[in-house]
């Protein structure tokens, strides 16, 4: 019998946490929301939500320690999942009404405001995932659902020598094009909500659970 994964659902004060913890408890897993550092760093996967404004989120994520906890698990190994918000600040940087703010830097590259006719981009859209996308499996021409001014629109970071390469995963609104979604390596994200786009959303979900991998009760993940 398969032991459950343990999530941390990361308690920086974003609003909408609830919906990702009961998603993720419907996707199989247990979860604690807290911004506990023993309990982010030990759990077998972290999610990091996000809504609202870039720096407002930043500010929110640097106030409980988010930033040490997410690089502490990215060096080793230890997987992540952002969502929305959570996402935009995995970039170096994003700007929002003239203002540029820092990002946690896992990739380089920039938010910045859609370039569309109507904003914000806001209901449900086809994404257009990569061959080999283990999120997307099962759900790759699914809908799924967005609500956002601000958007990575470009990806900047190349594979190095014999690491797995990115996989991006693109959507378009209005004309323009941004990134939905990127699997890199132990960091995952998606610019849309899963926990509000149904049974693909469910899925996509279900996908990134059973992809954890399982941590032993003797393991540590906590820093000296």
């Amino acid at each position: 019998m398969t032991t459950a994964p343990e999530v941390v659902v990361l308690d920086h004060g974003s609003g909408n946490v609830r919906s990702v913890v009961r998603a993720l408890e419907a996707a199989g897993a247990r979860v604690q929301l807290t911004a506990d550092r023993e309990a982010a760093l030990a759990a077998d996967g972290l999610v990091v939500p996000g809504v609202g404004a870039y720096a407002a989120t930043m500010e929110q994520v640097l106030a409980v320690g988010g930033d040490r906890i997410v690089e502490r698990r990215l060096a080793g190994g230890l997987p992540v999942l952002g969502i929305c918000v959570g996402l935009q600040i995995m970039f170096a940087a994003g700007t929002e009404h003239g203002v540029r703010s820092k990002g946690l830097d896992q990739w380089p590259g920039e938010v910045t405001r859609l370039e569309a006719e109507i904003v914000p981009h806001m209901g449900w859209n086809t994404v257009e995932s990569p061959e080999g996308s283990v999120l997307f499996d099962g759900v790759a021409e699914e809908r799924f659902y967005f609500v956002h001014s601000y958007a990575a629109r470009s990806w900047e970071l190349d594979s190095i020598g014999p690491m797995t390469p990115p996989l991006v995963t693109w959507a378009e609104h209005g004309g323009d094009r941004f990134v939905a979604a990127v699997e890199n390596g132990a960091l995952t994200a998606t610019q849309f909500h899963p926990e509000k786009s149904g049974a693909a959303g469910a899925r996509l979900l279900r996908n990134w659970l059973a992809a954890l991998p399982r941590r032993g009760a003797g393991d540590e993940g906590t820093a000296p």
